[in-house]
């Protein structure tokens, strides 16, 4: 399978990262290659997160705990699409 991330997803990313990186630069760096590799384990194991069960197909779509982080995608035939990151601490349903 191929993993193919949104532009929200990546914008969600920077964001992540640019917000730590003010705090603490090491974290930010260990941080964005967690959940990189995370995101990689969905090739091999695409249904390992969680079903989002307010979805319209909870089967496919789904959230993967990494951390304190939320990776939110969707399975399709050939290819799994990262849709959202953010962390824990933030409301998906605020803009996210």
């Amino acid at each position: 399978m191929k993993v193919v991330y949104t532009s929200e997803a990546i914008d969600d990313l920077v964001r992540l990262r640019e917000f730590i990186e003010i705090r603490n630069p090491g974290a930010a760096k260990r941080i964005a290659y967690s959940l990189v590799d995370g995101i990689k384990k969905l090739k091999r194991f695409p249904h390992i997160g969680i079903k989002v069960s307010e979805a319209p197909n909870p089967e496919a779509m789904r959230d993967l705990i990494l951390e304190n982080y939320t990776v939110r995608y969707l399975i399709l035939d050939k290819s799994i699409n990262i849709l959202r990151v953010w962390h824990q601490r933030e409301d998906e349903k605020n803009g996210l």
